[in-house]
């Protein structure tokens, strides 16, 4: 199986750094990871909805690019349907079932996603109804990636 992770923006904090290293570490024998971190769109100051309209089509043009037709394409918005962590394993683990060997999950910048690639995704994924910063929400995206791939082959980890 192999993961991509498309998200707009980048992380500066070292101790997000730090946890997606160390979430990267843990995922690598169950998967290969890869991450792909695009440019937030710059916004003025006060952005109008136009502008923020526009910043969010931009950056939805940038993850289109970079989805591989072939993958399962998982879109993070808060839209989407929320699962308890044995849900989304056995959502992993049906997917490789269908057939699919590649996952594409996609977090959007401060804006959210524009509606082409929610649109694009074949299942939107929510976590909460609460917002997270796109850049924590890639620790906690990997960390229950860890936590799914942990649930499939019965090893200790989940409480």
């Amino acid at each position: 199986m192999n993961i991509d992770i498309i998200a707009i923006g980048d992380i500066k904090e070292k101790y997000l750094k730090d946890a997606i290293k160390e979430y990267d570490k843990r995922i690598k024998p169950y998967s290969s990871l890869n991450i792909i971190e695009l440019p937030e769109s710059k916004l003025p100051n006060n952005p109008s909805p136009a502008d923020i309209n526009s910043a969010m089509q931009k950056e939805g043009e940038k993850i289109l690019e970079k989805i591989n037709p072939r993958a399962y394409v998982i879109a993070l918005c808060i839209e989407g349907k929320q699962l308890s962590s044995e849900a989304f394993s056995g959502s992993i683990q049906n997917i490789t079932i269908e057939g699919y060997s590649e996952i594409a999950f996609i977090i959007g910048g401060s804006n959210g996603l524009s509606n082409e690639v929610k649109q694009r995704a074949n299942h939107k994924l929510s976590f909460s109804k609460m917002t997270f910063p796109h850049q924590l929400m890639r620790v906690i995206l990997m960390e229950q990636i860890y936590r799914a791939f942990r649930i499939m082959r019965n090893e200790p980890y989940h409480k």
